[in-house]
């Protein structure tokens, strides 16, 4: 599974149907077949990282900076890790779920715009932590038949990272509702113009 093919698909817990609309792929280390050191993963395996390493199709939730989750799905065959950050999605179903999750006054678009808002509008938590996301009777479901948007795809360098910043590794539907803005980080070095 690739993070081009969670494009288009729909996440659902509960009521609660997201259609993802970004993501942002991430590798793992240094020995690998996509060598990241912006991965979770880039120093080995752990028992913080270990769904990354597959088998693809498995959540992997963690807690950013304390604050809020995030979650990923894992892309690559067992034993090689790889995940694809949830980064946008559109509340298809149970948008008054969502939004009864999310900050009073939240507005429609942003519900499950960004990471930590989309695992936030889902109600995930760390013991969604592993879940097989393809198994139909799984808390958290992913309906990859809903896709199939690859001719529309945009990529661009991923969000907020100071290492491996310019690696084209984001992708987004462009145009979609829950498409994030690109920021950056501020401790990344200048932009490879030839990656632009």
């Amino acid at each position: 599974m690739g993070a081009r093919m969670l494009l288009g698909a729909i996440l659902s817990v509960g009521d609660v149907a997201l259609r993802i609309t970004e993501v942002e792929a991430y590798g793992g280390p240094e020995d690998g077949p996509w060598p990241d050191p912006a991965a979770h993963s880039y120093r080995g395996r752990s028992t913080r990282n270990a769904v990354m390493y597959g088998p693809a199709g498995h959540l992997y939730v963690y807690r950013s900076y304390g604050l809020h989750h995030c979650a990923n799905i894992s892309i690559g065959p067992d034993g090689v890790a790889g995940a694809a950050l949830l980064r946008g999605a559109q509340v298809v179903s149970g948008a008054e779920t969502a939004r009864a999750r999310r900050t009073p006054g939240t507005a429609a678009p942003n519900l499950a715009r960004g990471p930590g808002n989309l695992a936030e509008a889902l109600g995930l938590t760390l013991a969604d932590n592993g879940l097989d996301v393809l198994d139909a009777t799984s808390r958290v479901r992913l309906d990859l038949a809903a896709g199939d948007v690859t001719d529309s795809v945009q990529t661009g360098p991923r969000v907020g990272i100071s290492q491996a910043a310019d690696r084209p590794w984001r992708l987004w539907i462009p145009g979609a509702v829950g498409v994030s803005a690109y920021r950056r980080s501020p401790r990344a070095p200048a932009a490879d113009p030839r990656m632009g």
